[in-house]
């Protein structure tokens, strides 16, 4: 009998999280496992890269209703004579409105507001899964029915106290948490220091067959312009843990340089009209060119003359590995969990999160031809991929 799986997850957005989530069920032996996979948010461009053997649930009541106007909310809520979710919904826009907030503070006051009006799964599964932090993480726990539960914490998840407790309650029900590197596993105990019997470690897995496929497929550069200088490439959701305030800084100071490149990105997200407004009055839009989101990136990937990623945080850096398998070059910021993939002047450059180290990076890898073989010839010579992985997914879910 095969056993049944719940994966929960927000979305199928291009981001490091969701392709790491297609990748795995791409992989996933469907004579033994029966797959179920839940979104909060419906009709982003992986879900179509979602096995045909994946069961994708129908959207809770609340995901519709969050998607109705305000106007046909009321009518919604009139009609049905229950006012339940409206209230929900107004309390909850209301308070985003008062301040800034934390992703980790936004997925709270989402479940504090939000989870009365929210049905429970009515199935029972053999394993639960919420594939991201915050808000899967409190669904599984609350309202899903499963034998084992396991939680997947993909960033570097440093909570303050009130954060922390509210999200114990909700750790506190899951068999295991599973962290996608070692740096990753190392800041949430800074969190949770008593949840070190049960947080293993699987990082996301890489299938370097797909990428390369991939990559031979889809639109290129070449599709928009005919720009015969030096492409850079970063992909990240346009938000403020991927540092495009630092990458436009140094952006700038290649222009100032005389430099010839285009410093491409893929991604959207909260900052893309600040995004769009610096790029404006930094003149830098023959420079800084924002691409949107492709459900596949690796052709871009292959045709960038260096990969640029200039986070402030990342669980793993996924992009990053996706760039290593087909052999371009990464400048990259120091990140807690950086070293877990890189060696420095190897594989890549590691530099300072400043606006200057990056761009002495970019420049060294145009201007020093021997550094830039080198590390070519050194990512040829890599390991690729990690399908190894897969097997510490079975024995944890065994």
């Amino acid at each position: 009998m095969k056993k049944s799986l719940l994966f929960v997850i927000d979305s199928l957005v291009a981001a490091g999280a969701e392709k790491s989530l297609i990748t795995l069920l791409s992989l996933l032996d469907y004579n033994k496992y029966s797959v179920d996979l839940m979104l909060f948010a419906h009709g982003e461009l992986l879900e179509k890269l979602v096995p045909k053997e994946v069961n994708i649930l129908k959207p809770l009541k609340y995901t519709n209703f969050s998607k109705l106007t305000i106007k046909d909310a009321i009518v919604y809520s009139i009609k049905n004579s229950d006012f339940r979710m409206l209230k929900s919904r107004l309390k909850f826009s209301i308070n985003l409105r008062l301040k800034k907030y934390s992703n980790a503070q936004k997925a709270r006051l989402f479940w504090e507001f939000t989870s009365n009006v929210i049905e429970k799964n009515p199935k029972q599964y053999d394993i639960a899964i919420s594939y991201a932090q915050g808000i899967p993480t409190f669904y599984v726990a609350d309202k899903v029915k499963a034998n084992n539960k396991f939680a997947w914490v993909n960033v570097s998840y440093r909570l303050d106290n009130k954060e922390a407790n509210f999200q114990k309650q909700f750790y506190d029900q899951y068999n295991k948490i599973v962290a996608v590197s070692d740096s990753t596993k190392e800041i949430l105990l800074e969190t949770f220091p008593y949840y070190n019997h049960k947080i293993s470690i699987i990082y996301d897995i890489n299938d370097p067959d797909f990428i390369n496929n991939m990559a031979e497929i889809g639109k290129d550069y070449h599709d928009n312009d005919n720009f015969d200088g030096i492409r850079l490439l970063t992909i990240g959701r346009l938000a403020y843990q991927k540092g495009y305030d630092i990458a436009l800084h140094a952006c700038e100071k290649l222009k100032k340089k005389g430099i010839n490149f285009k410093w491409y990105v893929l991604g959207k997200g909260p900052l893309m009209q600040e995004i769009k407004k610096t790029i404006n009055e930094k003149d830098l839009s023959d420079h800084f060119i924002l691409l949107g989101v492709t459900e596949n990136p690796y052709r871009l990937i292959k045709n960038c003359d260096i990969y640029v990623q200039t986070s402030r945080f990342e669980g793993f850096g996924l992009a990053i590995a996706e760039a290593r398998m087909l052999n371009i070059p990464v400048v990259t910021t120091r990140f807690d969990a950086v070293y877990n993939q890189m060696v420095d002047g190897k594989n890549g450059l590691v530099v300072d999160m400043d606006p200057n180290a990056i761009m002495d990076g970019i420049i060294s890898l145009i201007q020093n031809n021997a550094l830039r073989e080198d590390i070519i010839n050194y990512l040829k010579n890599e390991k690729k991929g990690n399908l190894e992985e897969l097997n510490k997914f079975y024995k944890l879910i065994s």
